[in-house]
């Protein structure tokens, strides 16, 4: 609004009109507008004063360059018109560029039709010539000459007189490459029919010179076939013929189908060359369309034959019939395991050299149509892949895969329960014979499945393996141990004892039956233990083993792999389940009812005590020294029946259960200065006792009870902020505030009011 009213009032007054000035308000305005506009002209004229030497000195500069800037743009003109000229004449140079290229492209193209028209005569002289010789592949180079010709483009380009004449060439040529097309035809099947191995490739190289590729390489390949199918009869015949002394009598299908395999990429590598030369890139996929026919045709001829010799059908039915009966028997109408182990690894090798061969035939096509660049990559790969899949070698394979998947998930699952069956503990042992056997079982036969190259029944024998360890094993391991560890009078036990005694006819020693209990419990625990580190052990080596064997296989296949085998470390944390749950047993049985008595006789040691009762402490510890016996007494037991891993896990438990009990013990007693430098040493030897007796570290367990000794070592009440707080160093402390006044209060020269005046 002010900014408004000035506007308005100095529009109202101006030099001109100050003088009819009459009112005073008016005046006095005007004349401060007045001030206001002489003092900004003041301003702007010190400013100026300011800035007079840096403009003089601008000036001066000015001054300097004006001599330069006159040459400049002298030289600007002459460099505009130098342009200006150069630009007209290259817009008329490239004029007479534009109009000789196309004068030339003119006389390119007539020179072409001007040759064409020539090679034309000359084809049709020179294929009369050859046929009248009876040059056959001189006559077909002709007609190839005269196929590569455009017959519109030289009738279009040639006069009346010469339009007959071209008629009459283009009659010649064609009833010669007729001609040449019957006699190649007949000549061919004649050198076919009498083995003529020279005069077949003669003319086979003389088809696509008549315009004839897939006709020559449908008959060039019936041909191979026609060899690949009698080199395939001799080898089947000769696999029927073999007896069963023979070494390789329990592979002999796999030989055979590698024979075949062998046969057929022995004819690739010597042909391709030869199709690639003169049928030109891109060809190889018709040939190996028709070479996978009969590829097809006589490994259904081997299987069939497989089948029938080795009893596949028939031991996949009766497999078929024990899966529906219980699978946790072994009936005697059952068939027996051991017979597949054979025949399983025959259907594994036959699936390998299978997948070899259908990785070479599609790596071989794929080559041949890269090279062949007017093919889209995409629909080329897609078209090779939708080949390979569904040849029916593929498909015979897949189903052979999916009854092996069958039986060797059987194989297995009996032979594992022959492991629990046979089931015994050598003298000395501390694990059974069924670890070794179960684990020895699942390896072979997911290694088995690994040479299969199949990545589904490599993950369908993972996934049967893991179901094997987790719910027929486990479960196995777990009712052992939950049977528990007998300890002391049990009444359950003991009429157990008297019911199996009547039952067997005689009496049982009660001793005998406890030690086999413990001896039965204890090896459970070992081979749940030693169980976990061999699926850790079997994991990693299949990992290597999958990371080698199938590194070139797709990223859907690898990522199937890999959560099949994630699932081996499930299984393993499922064995640490069933182990801690073993330990638990162990503990409340044997190790929690020996150790609270032990721990309880620490009440009936007075701690507050002279200096006198310390020497004789020290000469003769009433608590301690009796302390360790017993539990070296009761770690001898155990250091012989179990494993290492499973003895520094119980002596790991004891030392917690310790801990737990002293913790408990140690805020019932009263103590003085010297009482409680006496249990620092106490505690000195308890720890260095089962330190001694362990691999594991165990300290950090008695840091609760090492820091209550701390406490009760002070002086006095005040040094516990030393410890405490930032002058604590590197100590954590374990104890919370309430708990270090509770310790603080077992000193019975402390006072409370002073404890309860530090602050922590």
């Amino acid at each position: 609004m002010a900014a408004s009213t000035e506007s308005a009032t100095s529009a109202r007054f101006s030099v001109d009109n100050v003088d009819k000035l009459t009112n005073i308000d008016d005046i006095r305005r005007a004349f401060e507008l007045l001030n206001k506009d002489e003092s900004s002209v003041t301003e702007e004229l010190e400013d100026l004063l300011h800035q007079q030497h840096e403009l003089e000195i601008k000036m001066q500069s000015l001054h300097a360059t004006l001599p330069s800037l006159q040459l400049v743009q002298n030289d600007s003109k002459q460099l505009s018109g130098m342009i200006s000229f150069t630009s007209t004449l290259a817009e008329n140079v490239s004029s007479k560029v534009r109009q000789l290229d196309v004068a030339k492209s003119r006389v390119t193209a007539c020179m072409t039709r001007v040759e064409d028209i020539l090679d034309l005569k000359f084809c049709t002289d020179g294929v009369q010539a050859a046929l009248q010789d009876e040059d056959y592949e001189k006559a077909a180079g002709h007609i190839h000459r005269f196929l590569g010709l455009d017959e519109n483009v030289l009738r279009m380009s040639a006069d009346a007189d010469e339009g007959s004449t071209l008629d009459t060439s283009f009659k010649l040529l064609k009833e010669a490459q007729n001609k040449v097309k019957h006699f190649v035809h007949r000549k061919f099947d004649e050198a076919v029919h009498q083995g003529d191995v020279a005069s077949v490739e003669r003319f086979f190289k003389i088809f696509p010179l008549i315009g004839e590729h897939d006709e020559g390489l449908k008959k060039f390949s019936k041909y191979l076939c026609a060899q690949l199918a009698d080199t395939a009869d001799k080898n089947l015949k000769q696999c029927l013929a073999t007896g069963p002394e023979d070494k390789r009598t329990n592979v002999m299908y796999a030989d055979t189908m590698t024979l075949l395999f062998e046969a057929i990429a022995r004819v690739v590598e010597i042909h391709q060359p030869l199709v690639e030369t003169y049928y030109g890139p891109g060809r190889m996929f018709v040939m190996m369309q028709l070479l996978q026919k009969e590829c097809d045709r006589q490994s259904r001829k081997v299987l069939i034959q497989f089948r029938n010799n080795r009893e596949f059908d028939e031991k996949l039915q009766k497999v078929q019939q024990a899966n529906m009966q219980s699978k946790t028997s072994l009936a005697e109408n059952r068939i027996n395991a051991s017979d597949l182990d054979r025949m399983l690894s025959e259907c594994t090798l036959l699936n390998t050299r299978s997948e070899l061969y259908l990785r070479f035939v599609k790596r071989r096509i794929l080559n041949d149509l890269e090279i062949a660049s007017h093919l889209d990559a995409e629909e080329v790969h897609k078209e090779v892949n939708q080949f390979i899949v569904s040849c029916e070698l593929s498909r015979q394979m897949q189903e052979l895969i999916c009854s092996y998947i069958m039986m060797e998930e059987y194989f297995m699952r009996e032979m594992f329960l022959k492991a629990v069956i046979m089931d015994y503990l050598d003298e000395g042992s501390l694990t059974s014979s069924m670890v070794d056997d179960a684990f020895f079982i699942v390896k072979k036969c997911i290694r088995r499945a690994l040479s299969s190259s199949s990545v589904d029944g490599i993950c369908a024998m993972l996934n049967h393996g893991c179901s094997i360890l987790e719910q027929d094993y486990r479960e196995h391991l777990y009712s052992k141990l939950k049977t528990g560890f007998p300890s002391g009078f049990d009444f359950t036990q003991a009429y157990n004892l008297v019911q199996l005694s009547i039952s067997q006819g005689r009496l049982q020693s009660a001793d005998v039956e406890t030690e086999k209990t413990k001896s039965t419990f204890l090896t459970a625990l070992n081979n749940t233990e030693v169980s976990c580190e061999y699926i850790q052990t079997l994991k990693s080596d299949l990992e290597g083993e999958v990371n080698k064997l199938y590194g070139q296989t797709t990223d859907q296949g690898k990522a199937k792999l890999q959560s099949c085998l994630s699932d081996l470390g499930i299984v393993s944390n499922h064995f640490k389940d069933v182990l801690e749950f073993g330990f638990s047993q162990l503990n409340s049985t044997a190790v929690k009812p020996r150790v609270k008595p032990l721990v309880d006789t620490f009440l009936n040691i007075n701690h507050n005590i002279s200096e006198d009762d310390f020497a004789q402490y020290e000469a003769n510890d009433p608590w301690v020294q009796n302390f360790i016996l017993n539990l070296d007494g009761l770690l001898v037991t155990f250091k012989s029946t179990l494993t290492s891993t499973n003895y520094d896990s119980l002596v790991s438990q004891l030392s917690t259960e310790i801990t737990t009990q002293l913790e408990k013990t140690v805020m019932k007693t009263t103590f003085n200065r010297l009482g409680g430098l006496h249990f620092d040493k106490e505690l000195r030897y308890l720890v260095g006792f089962l330190t001694s007796v362990t691999t594991w570290t165990i300290r950090d367990k008695f840091a609760r009870l090492t820091q209550m000794a701390t406490i009760l070592n002070l002086e006095k009440v005040s040094e516990i902020l030393d410890y405490w707080g930032q002058n604590s160093g590197p100590l954590t402390w374990r104890l919370t505030p309430a708990e270090v006044r509770q310790v603080l209060a077992l000193r019975v020269d402390f006072r409370s009011d002073d404890i309860k005046r530090i602050k922590l």
